[in-house]
């Protein structure tokens, strides 16, 4: 556990008063204002999330990746939702299984492979809602990127998927908090699995939904998040990608896209709901000719409604990183990761998702 650890729980534990703080500030303060008190006050040392686990040295999304993470000294471990048949939530970053499990050596389910229509996509392959929770228990996950990460599928077939509860329940004995995402969820609200009920009710068995408790739950859609602010008083984060719109925005016709919900404007209404947002890289440090250029202005902007602002995705890998990053010309060699951390700490962010724990938290911990 690293000293940043420690600084969980009170992050957490002034969530909805800094919340409110801020949202009287975007309704009675004057265009001179100082900046409202951050949602999630956690800046004594910014917090390091391993993004889907460690996963740039285990297969996604597992527990072996979630506590090699932990042991790397990540603040939070990141599962991203979908839901089985049987409405379990598990970790997955999607919910086509094909690219990260077994499930294509497994002739029992071959007559599962279809083609649906996810959130406007056409995608084929295997889908965890096909699945009931005990079928999905056969299968075993396997490394995503296995030509980029070679030595991660010497763990291939060896873990299991496991469920939002198994994730709790790590966290919770390990002291570390988590960053669940909402995967697709206009999606699975049209096939009648909302994610949302399930997702507090495995907070509440757990004792794990107050505002004190080291939780933060994030989606790139906007609707679920709002119906969440209703639900439950752990902090929210809004997810906003390089380009495009929520999907919930196109479904309803909204016009709104994530460029709009970094302007000031959006900001403001972001704050209305969400304590954060988790945005892009390229959204802080831009890139002309492939390098990275001068921040951009979301995190002082976010800061001013009084949202924090966490990024994403760290990867140590040539190929994910901007040139001015970048080792060599292999792109699946290492790069310069801390020079990239640094960047975005210089640049104000008051936490970083990363495939490679260990590597930023020797920046966090250099102070």
């Amino acid at each position: 556990m690293t000293s940043r650890t420690s600084l969980v729980a009170t992050s957490a534990t002034l969530a909805l008063a800094g919340s409110l703080t801020s949202l009287t500030a975007l309704t009675s303060a004057p265009a001179t204002a100082a900046p409202a008190p951050l949602a999630v006050p956690s800046l004594v040392e910014p917090i390091l999330i391993g993004h889907r686990g460690a996963s740039g040295y285990r297969p996604e999304h597992t527990l072996a990746a979630y506590e090699l993470a932990i042991e790397q000294g990540a603040d939070y471990i990141e599962p991203d939702l979908v839901s089985t048949r049987d409405g379990v939530l598990v970790a997955r970053h999607e919910n086509e299984i094909g690219g990260t499990t077994d499930v294509a050596d497994h002739p029992e389910f071959a007559d599962r492979r279809t083609t649906k229509t996810i959130d406007g996509r056409s995608v084929t392959g295997w889908f965890t809602e096909d699945f009931t929770y005990k079928e999905l228990r056969t299968l075993r996950a396997e490394e995503r990127l296995p030509q980029v990460r070679p030595d991660n599928t010497a763990y291939d077939g060896q873990e299991r998927i496991p469920t939002l509860d198994e994730v709790i329940k790590l966290a919770r004995r390990e002291g570390v908090g988590i960053y669940p995402e909402t995967k697709h969820p206009t999606y699975f609200d049209s096939i009648g699995l909302s994610l949302e009920e399930p997702l507090v009710a495995a907070l509440e068995k757990r004792h794990w939904d107050d505002a004190d408790d080291p939780v933060i739950i994030q989606s790139f859609e906007t609707a679920n998040l709002r119906d969440l602010d209703t639900m439950v008083d752990v902090p929210l984060a809004q997810l906003v990608d390089a380009s495009g719109k929520p999907y919930d925005f196109t479904a309803a016709g909204d016009p709104r896209t994530y460029t709009d919900l970094l302007t000031p404007a959006g900001l403001a209404w972001i704050a209305t709901y969400a304590e954060g947002v988790g945005v892009n890289k390229d959204r802080v440090l831009p890139r002309t000719g492939g390098a990275t250029t001068v921040p951009s202005a979301v995190v002082g902007d976010a800061h001013e409604q009084g949202l924090i602002v966490h990024v994403w995705t760290l990867r140590r890998e040539n190929q994910f990183m901007a040139t001015n990053f970048r080792i060599g010309t292999d792109p699946n060699a290492p790069g310069d990761l801390a020079a990239e951390a640094r960047a975005f700490l210089d640049a104000g962010v008051d936490g970083i998702f990363s495939d490679n724990p260990d590597l930023v938290a020797q920046v966090l911990d250099a102070g």
